[in-house]
Formats: C-alpha cells, sequence, structure tokens
C-alpha cells in the first residue's frame, strides 16, 4: 500500500485542542483532512445499521450523535461494534483525499483523533504531530464543553490512550497547555521545524 510521505497526522487526545490546532494550520495555507468530518458523513450513511443495533438514537433518518455517544461511552462493547463499522469506510474516504494531496507535493495534515488506538488502521501514515495538554487540563476542558461532571469527563479521556504515552510517540509535539497565543507560537515553531527536517531530508 502507498506511504503518504507528505501526510502528517495531527492527533491528541479529547480536549487536547486538535481542532483549533488544526484552524491555525489552514489559516498558514495548509491542507487538512477532517476524520471527524468524515466520520459525521460515514455515521449518517449507515443509520439504518445503526438504529437496528441502537433503538431510539435514529429519529427522520438522523443519527442522535449525543444519545449515541451516551450508550457507547458507557459500554466498550458497543463503543468497539459501533468502531468496527466506521473504521474502515472512515479510513477508505481519507485515504482517497489523501492520494489527491499526496501527488501536489506540499506537506498536508490529516486530523485522527484515535490515530494511537487505531495504529493498524493507519499504517500508510509516517510523522504525527500530537497536541497535548495535561490530563488534568483535558479533563476540566471536557467538563467544560461538553457539559459533563468530573465523573463522566475522567471516563472519556481514560477511553483514549494516556496523553503521556501518545507524547512519546509522537515525532513532533505542539504545546497547548496554555491560551491561545501560547498555541500560535508551539503551531509556528513545529512548522519550522517541519519544513527544517524536510529541507535536511
Amino acid at each position: 500500500m502507498r506511504k503518504f510521505k507528505k501526510g502528517i497526522v495531527v492527533t491528541g487526545s479529547i480536549g487536547s485542542g486538535k481542532s483549533t490546532v488544526c484552524t491555525l494550520l489552514k489559516l498558514h495555507g495548509y491542507s487538512v483532512i477532517d476524520a471527524d468530518e468524515i466520520a459525521h458523513e460515514v455515521l449518517q450513511s449507515l443509520a439504518d445499521e445503526i438504529s437496528i443495533k441502537f433503538k431510539d438514537v435514529v429519529k427522520n433518518g438522523k443519527v442522535d450523535r449525543k444519545k449515541l455517544g451516551e450508550i457507547v461511552f458507557a459500554d466498550k462493547d458497543k463503543l468497539s461494534w459501533l468502531e468496527e463499522l466506521l473504521h474502515p469506510k472512515i479510513r477508505d474516504e481519507i485515504y482517497a483525499k489523501c492520494e489527491i494531496l499526496e501527488d501536489k507535493n506540499i506537506f498536508y495534515f490529516v486530523d485522527i483523533p484515535l490515530y494511537f488506538e487505531r495504529k493498524g488502521v493507519y499504517e500508510c501514515f509516517e510523522k504525527v504531530v500530537v497536541v497535548y495538554a495535561s490530563k488534568k487540563e483535558l479533563i476540566k476542558r471536557v467538563m467544560k464543553r461538553n457539559e459533563l461532571d468530573s465523573k463522566a469527563a475522567k471516563s472519556r479521556v481514560n477511553l483514549q490512550i494516556d496523553i503521556e504515552e501518545k507524547r512519546k510517540m509522537a515525532n513532533f509535539i505542539i504545546d497547548n497547555s496554555s491560551d491561545l497565543l501560547n498555541l500560535e507560537a508551539s503551531v509556528n515553531k513545529f512548522l519550522n521545524d517541519l519544513k527544517g527536517k524536510a529541507n535536511v531530508g
């Protein structure tokens, strides 16, 4: 299978700020493939299958993602079933978009929240950048953003590989422990490092 040498995976943990980083990368003129956006489209296309497995999560042909999330995040077996249904189709869509961008021979980014959790699925990529914030900060952000209590937020964060482990496996780190100004500086540093390595390579 083709290696995507110009495609760089952007990942992290829930609440680490991947979406903000991807917005900044777009402002720098880079293309970003959004796995979540593709996942939403794939999820909707499989509404019939999902409605058979999970009652009351499909209304008028539309998947209620919030309700579905509440079910699968509380049950690892149900989460596994959903991921096995979705991920092969999501991967195929991502790879199709990568094929087009790869031929332009410039760096582009692929936002894959569960890259390390599904690493065997996405082995065509050679470089990964982790958007980092401490576990304590992740829980705080998830509580605020998703309107969850501490226990529920912690449970969602713990479903993923620990952020410190992800940090060790990354080729690059973008630190998002602080405010937007510091994040912008961290993104600029990362892009300079990336260009430097490309020139050396």
